[in-house]
Formats: C-alpha cells, sequence, structure tokens
C-alpha cells in the first residue's frame, strides 16, 4: 500500500477457507439452518411421489377417500416447506448480519491503529469504499452461501435418489446437460471476478471525487478556483465508467442463462421420447413420466444453483480480497507486547536520545540525531525555518510515529514500553490544523474527556480565551460547530482545540504552532493563558512568532534535521549566531 494510487493495485488471493472462517464462530446456528434445510428437502421429495399416485391410482379407481388424503398431503408438504424457508431465511439472516458487522468493526478497529503514515498515502474515499462498498457488497455472498450450498445440494441428491428409484434410464438422459452447465459456468466465474475488481476500483474513485469536492474545504475551493465544471465531468465520467461495468455485470452469464433454458426446454421433450422408444415402452406408466418430468425440473434448478453459487464466490473474491488487505495491513505503532505502566504521579521528565527518524518512503532523514533533556515542570521552545524538523519532533512525542533510531522517554521509560491510551492521558498536543467535529461545542470539548463536567468544560474554555465567543452564540456551548467547525474563524477553533486538549490536563503539553491562527490581541491573552497553565506542567512549544517563546528555559534552533544551537534566549543573543539572525 504504497501512494495515493494504493488502489490500483491488485490485491493478493484470497483462500476460500479464509473466507469460511468468517462462518466459524456462527456454527452452531448455521448447523440449525442447514438440518432445516436437509428436513425440507426431504419433505418436499414427497410430492412427485404423491403426484403419481393422484395419477395412476387414485383418479383411475375414482377413490375419493385416497383422493382426499393425497391431495391434504400436497397442502401440507406445501405448507411445512413455507415454514420451514420463512425459520431458515430469518435464521441465515441474522447470521449474515452478525458477520457483516464484525467485518465492518474489525476494519474499522484496525485502521483506527494504523500509524498516521498510512492515512497520508491513502485516499480517505478509498479507505470509505472498502469499509462500506465492498462489505456491502459482500453481505448478499456471506448471508447466503453456506445456505445455498446446503439447499441445493440437499436438494439435488434427495432429487437424484427420487429419480433413480422412478427410472434410472430416464435419469441418465437427464445428465447430458451438466458438462455445459459446467464449463459455462467456469467461463462466466472469471469473467464476473474481473468486472466486479473493476467495478469496486471505480467505485472507490468515485467516493473519493465526492469527498474531495462536496466537503466544505473542497467546495470553497473548486469556487475559488473555479473548478466545479471541471469536477462535474471527472465525476460524470466516474458515474459513465461505473454504468458500464454494473451493465457488464449484470450481462456477464446471461447468454449462459439463455444457452441453459433452451437446454431445460428440450429435456423434458427428450424424457418423453426416450419414454416411447424401445425398450422403455410400455413399461412406465403415466404417473411415472410426470413424477419424473417434475423432479427433473427439480433436479437442475438445486444443480445450476450449486454453479450460481460457485460463480458468485469465485466474482466476490474481489471483495473479499480489498477488504482482507487492509486487515493485514501490518500496525506500524502499536501497544506494546509487555506494556509497563508510569509510576504516578507522572513527574513529566522528557528525553530524546540520539533520535533519527526517515518518513516511510523518503531517503533523506527528517531528523537526525537529536538529544534534548527537558526535566520536569519546565519549557522548551524549538524554533527554526520551515522543515527543519520542529514539527517532526512533535509528532515523535506523542507517537504519531516511532523514530527510527535512538529512543524518546517519559520518566525515564521509553513510549514504546506504554500503551498508547495510557500515552494520550500524560502527553497532550495542540497542532497546526485544527480539527472539530459536526456536533455541538460541549460535545466537541467533551470529546477530550467524556466524563468531564459542565464546570470543567467552562473552566477549560476560559482558560483557553474562548468561553466569551461560546456564550455569545444563539445556543452556547450547545450550538453546533458545523463541517469541520466552518462556523469560528481559525483563531476561535484553535482557541477550543486548546481547551480541549487542557481539559485532560495532560502532564506535558505539546504546542505546534498553537497560536499560528491567532491575531496580535488574542494571541497574547491565550499565551498569558498558556504561561499560566505551564505552571507545573512540562511544556514543548514550537513557534515561527519567536515573542511567544522568549521566556522558555530551553530554547532550541534546528535546520536540516539536526540541532544548530541551544540555550536561553539571553544566551542565544550573546553568541549572535542563527537564531540572533532570526530575532533581528
Amino acid at each position: 500500500m504504497e501512494g495515493s494510487t494504493d488502489d490500483k493495485k491488485k490485491p493478493p488471493e484470497v483462500s476460500l477457507r479464509r473466507v469460511g472462517g468468517l462462518l466459524k464462530p456462527h456454527w452452531p446456528r448455521l448447523t440449525a439452518v442447514i438440518a432445516i434445510i436437509v428436513a425440507s428437502s426431504l419433505v418436499g421429495m414427497a410430492t412427485p411421489f404423491l403426484l403419481r399416485a393422484i395419477i395412476d391410482r387414485a383418479l383411475p379407481a375414482q377413490d375419493l377417500e385416497l383422493l382426499t388424503w393425497l391431495v391434504v398431503g400436497l397442502i401440507a408438504v406445501a405448507v411445512m416447506t413455507a415454514v420451514f424457508g420463512i425459520t431458515q431465511t430469518w435464521i441465515a439472516t441474522a447470521i449474515g448480519q452478525r458477520v457483516m458487522h464484525q467485518l465492518r468493526v474489525d476494519v474499522f478497529t484496525h485502521l483506527h491503529r494504523q500509524s498516521v503514515a498510512f492515512f497520508t498515502r491513502t485516499r480517505a474515499g478509498e479507505i470509505q469504499s472498502r469499509i462500506t462498498n465492498d462489505i456491502g457488497g459482500m453481505q448478499a455472498v456471506v448471508t447466503s452461501t453456506a445456505t445455498s450450498i446446503a439447499s441445493n445440494l440437499t436438494t439435488a441428491v434427495a432429487t437424484a435418489v427420487a429419480m433413480l428409484v422412478l427410472s434410472w434410464q430416464l435419469f441418465l438422459v437427464s445428465l447430458i446437460v451438466l458438462p455445459p452447465a459446467l464449463l459455462l459456468a467456469r467461463r462466466v466465474a472469471r469473467m464476473r471476478k474481473e468486472i466486479t475488481a473493476q467495478r469496486q476500483r471505480e467505485l472507490a474513485d468515485l467516493n473519493v471525487i465526492i469527498e474531495e469536492s462536496l466537503s466544505i474545504s473542497g467546495v470553497q475551493l473548486s469556487k475559488i478556483m473555479g473548478t466545479g465544471p471541471a469536477l462535474i465531468d471527472r465525476f460524470a465520467g466516474s458515474s459513465a465508467r461505473l454504468v458500464d461495468l454494473q451493465l457488464r455485470a449484470q450481462l456477464t452469464g446471461r447468454w449462459r442463462g439463455a444457452t441453459m433454458n433452451i437446454i431445460f426446454a428440450a429435456i423434458p421433450a427428450i424424457i418423453y421420447l426416450s419414454a416411447g422408444l424401445p425398450p422403455s415402452a410400455g413399461k412406465l406408466t403415466i404417473g411415472t413420466i410426470v413424477a419424473f418430468t417434475s423432479l427433473q425440473s427439480r433436479l437442475f434448478q438445486p444443480m445450476m444453483g450449486l454453479l450460481d453459487v460457485g460463480v458468485s464466490l469465485a466474482s466476490s473474491t474481489a471483495l473479499f480480497a480489498r477488504v482482507f488487505e487492509y486487515l493485514d495491513l501490518p500496525v506500524e505503532v502499536d501497544d506494546p507486547v509487555l506494556p509497563v505502566r508510569l509510576p504516578l504521579p507522572v513527574r513529566g521528565h522528557l528525553r530524546f536520545d540520539d533520535v533519527s527518524f526517515t518518513y516511510p518512503g523518503s531517503v533523506e532523514p527528517a531528523i537526525s540525531g537529536i538529544t534534548l533533556n527537558v526535566p520536569p515542570g519546565s519549557s522548551i521552545a524549538l524554533v527554526g525555518e520551515t522543515g527543519s524538523g520542529k514539527s517532526t519532533v512533535a509528532s515523535l512525542i506523542v507517537r504519531l510515529y516511532d523514530p527510527t533510531e535512538g529512543r524518546i522517554t517519559v520518566d525515564g521509560f521509553d513510549l514504546r514500553a506504554l500503551r498508547l491510551n495510557e500515552l494520550v492521558g500524560v502527553i497532550g498536543m495542540v497542532g497546526q490544523e485544527t480539527y472539530l467535529l459536526h456536533a455541538s461545542v460541549r460535545e466537541n470539548l467533551r470529546y477530550a474527556r467524556p466524563d468531564a463536567t459542565d464546570e470543567q468544560i467552562e473552566w477549560a474554555a476560559r482558560a483557553a480565551q474562548v468561553h466569551d465567543v461560546i456564550v455569545a452564540l444563539p445556543e452556547g456551548y450547545d450550538t453546533v460547530v458545523g463541517s469541520r467547525g466552518h462556523r469560528f474563524s481559525g483563531g476561535e477553533k484553535q482557541r477550543i482545540a486548546i481547551a480541549r486538549t487542557l481539559l485532560r490536563n495532560p502532564p506535558i503539553l505539546v504546542l505546534d504552532e498553537a497560536t499560528s491562527a491567532l491575531d496580535n490581541t488574542t494571541e497574547r491573552a491565550v499565551q498569558r493563558a498558556l504561561e499560566e497553565l505551564a505552571r507545573g506542567r512540562t511544556t514543548v512549544t514550537i513557534a515561527h512568532r519567536l515573542s511567544t517563546i522568549r521566556n522558555a528555559d530551553q530554547i532550541v534552533v534546528m535546520r536540516g534535521g539536526r540541532i544548530l544551537e541551544a540555550g536561553t534566549h539571553d544566551s542565544l543573543i550573546l553568541i549572535d549566531g542563527f537564531y540572533a539572525a532570526l530575532t533581528a
């Protein structure tokens, strides 16, 4: 899975054993369904024998009592078969829905464990397509495959036995349709598999276009750049290709169906002819012939059903392959096998020991040989030109990535030895980009701490200098922020993000350009609040505005992914180096 064209790669083949493994937890219910199917098939086999008795015995003898019982038997068989069918469908559908639910949850959970690197190289629309379109397309197969196999196989075997009992000669005549049916089914399966793979890739492309074009940011960009007509053409082209693939998928195999229908129509005629030719002539009763032709139609239906299941499974392996490809993704940043717990209270002593990091797919390291010591409760500021590695250091502290070399510790414990859920309670971060959910302000703040009280929420908002903005809204803290928070200005969103992080009250605070979107007046107010809240808290600040970090205990100047200078503001000014040039 590399690059933005990951969906264009052909996923690895999937074994049917793995597909069958999805049903393993549901074997008790599946066994019950199979038992119902067997019972239904056996009961249904009574119909042709009852029909033969009516034609050969009850009607010629005008035996009303026997005729009545035989008719009652036919009705009873129909009622029992219907009840069995309803019960079977209910249980089978429940199994299929549970399998789909678990598969969706498994894929969603596994994707949440992926590192940021995966999401930077994968289109959001592609991810959505695999969870919705691909898993949704698998539903019919998972729901009906096992039951279809059991139902059709049981019916075919029971019907074949009944036909043999009636006339083995006519049974052999009926089987002439099997070889061409198998050959046609195999060819159709190969064609449908390829078309299904193409269709799902096109659906993913369509999802990507929708995601990129109809988000609030995408709409604004298209209106500013005047790219609306081009986007419409792009969408229309993808939709047209999808229409073509859908038509091909529907039409593939129709010619096989037409051919088989012709053969099916001819078989009864051949049976009638065979019954009138020596050595069969005069040896078969009319009732036997009628019952046999009735069974013959019932034999070919399950046979074709089994062939259709094979075609469906073969074509659906393209869907399973795309979903299993995501489930098989390695987790680059994961919980340790044997996690440790930080001793409480957490002091917040942060260290970098000769840390280097190279982004996946890159050759040159983003940072090299970084060694830092940030004592508990102290503050450190990272400054430097764009691309110097400052934000990479911040990403490593919150473990969005793991170092390529070296280690980062908190209170002497390697970050990789801690559970991720524990780490987020120790280190809080406010980044350059602010993401707000399409929910109320209160829900956005409580996202960081679900058990927070209203008083604690208001405290965090006041500390971030955003309380007055919120209470001025039509519904105060219950006002919906809009898609991605576009109801607010950049500075207001940034302050809400700061409040959200402060609500967790982490012992280590990382501010990656946290005040970059604020005007000078608001920035000074938020900065005063942050300085007050930073007392007793280890703080790492990354900023371009050097005025915001003059009072930091340490200032580290970075260039080209390495530490160029380090010291206090005054000491760095005295050496008249790169930092002094930045402040000039």
